[in-house]
């Protein structure tokens, strides 16, 4: 397969959007302000088959608590073992499609991450454990996290967008209409087929939005 026409002004970044057990990942090419997708897949920080590195909280969650009903010595052990695990996984996924991406496009410039507004919550593993609706949120933070120390490692620098917002940011950044930008992410993701749905639109115009605010 010949690889694609390179633009001496093309730069590159991977849009990550965290879930349990790793991150929608969306590799673009922004040529003359135009995103093109080179790849989108899944970078995986824990497997089902290893519940340390897919789920420490939900494991955590129900295992047998000290008396005062507070996390004990050992499920502090087994989520720092867990997390251990994701950034092991998280550092190995990003360079794997970093690689790819300065190999087929151009120069790698950032991750952009989506975040949200969870920075109140302090201690993931308290916070687990007080309701069970709560473990899926721990589960998304600490795979984010892992995401963000990756980036040091794999020496990208890292772009945290709020995905509330950053619709409104996307129309300022790239000067152009939401609508115009939704037609332009359903176009960007024909090439690399299904599944292209909001998660991998919302990675996609991240890391758009993460190369324009380059330049």
């Amino acid at each position: 397969m010949p690889r694609p026409e390179r633009y001496p002004d093309a730069m590159t970044a991977i849009g990550l959007r965290a879930h349990k057990g790793g991150a929608v990942a969306v590799g673009v090419c922004v040529e003359h302000g135009e995103p093109r997708v080179i790849l989108s897949s899944t970078l995986e920080t824990g497997r089902p088959d290893d519940r340390l590195s897919f789920e420490p909280y939900r494991l955590v969650h129900e295992m047998a608590r000290g008396t005062t009903g507070h996390a004990t010595d050992e499920m502090a052990a087994v989520v720092a073992e867990g997390r251990r695990r994701q950034a092991r996984h998280a550092t190995e996924g990003l360079q794997a499609i970093a690689h790819r991406l300065e190999a087929e496009a151009g120069k790698l410039v950032a991750v952009a991450l989506l975040v949200n507004r969870a920075g109140w919550i302090t201690d993931l593993l308290d916070y687990s454990l007080a309701w069970a609706e709560h473990v899926p949120v721990a589960e998304a933070l600490a795979v984010r996290d892992a995401l963000r120390a990756a980036c040091g490692p794999c020496g990208i620098a890292l772009d945290e967008l709020d995905e509330k917002s950053l619709p409104e940011l996307a129309a300022q950044t790239l000067q152009a209409s939401p609508a115009e930008i939704d037609a332009r992410l359903k176009n960007a993701g024909v090439p690399v087929g299904k599944p292209w749905r909001k998660e991998q639109k919302l990675a996609c115009l991240a890391a758009w939005v993460a190369v324009a605010r380059k330049h």
